[in-house]
């Protein structure tokens, strides 16, 4: 569990169910860091959806003026490759950013993937990523929606292992999964 001892950066993994709190969480922790917070919103902006752009008013008011901002609907990987030291890059969220990616194919996708997990591991950045839980109720009736909880459920998982931190913000609680649970990769005996 955790990343590279040699690496400067923590990353830190903030997971739950929708509505649940876990951007006002990952805010936090960013603020808590003291760091240049450079937040990337995975969302893209659609004029035409009412409801969608209160929302990202909504995020945009809860932020400190201070903070940078940056669009990365889709090249997240570059954007991770640019984080520096002293900054503190907050991506929410992966849920977003995943659906972004969804015309790929499944060989594409695993090569989007790994370049992200790379990056994560080589930022010189601080990261604080917002993931959403999928995958708690019933399977999804239509291939896409299947798609989209396997892809997003195995990047968690992935991230979950390399991340120094991992969060779950459900029911208006914060639970610390890193210290209370045991990472799946360090049982050997089953």
């Amino acid at each position: 569990m955790g990343t590279d001892a040699s690496r400067p950066g923590s990353v830190i993994l903030v997971t739950g169910p929708a509505r649940s709190g876990k951007s006002e969480w990952a805010e936090r922790l960013a603020q808590k860091t003291g760091k240049a917070v450079v937040y990337v919103a995975t969302a893209q902006l659609d004029p035409s959806d009412v409801e969608w752009q209160q929302r990202i008013e909504r995020h945009q008011q809860r932020r400190p003026p201070q903070w940078q901002m940056r669009e990365v609907p889709k090249e997240l990987s570059q954007c991770l490759d640019g984080g520096q030291e002293g900054e503190c890059l907050l991506i929410d969220s992966l849920g977003t950013w995943l659906a972004n990616c969804l015309e790929y194919d499944q060989e594409v996708w695993e090569l989007i993937e790994q370049e992200l997990l790379l990056a994560v591991e080589q930022t010189q950045a601080d990261l604080i990523l917002v993931a959403e839980e999928t995958g708690w109720g019933v399977v999804p009736a239509y291939p896409l929606g299947r798609t989209f909880r396997d892809r997003l459920g195995n990047l968690v998982r992935h991230l979950g292992a390399i991340a120094n931190q991992v969060y779950l913000v459900t029911g208006g609680y914060i639970l610390n999964l890193t210290e209370l649970g045991t990472p799946l990769n360090s049982i050997t005996n089953l």
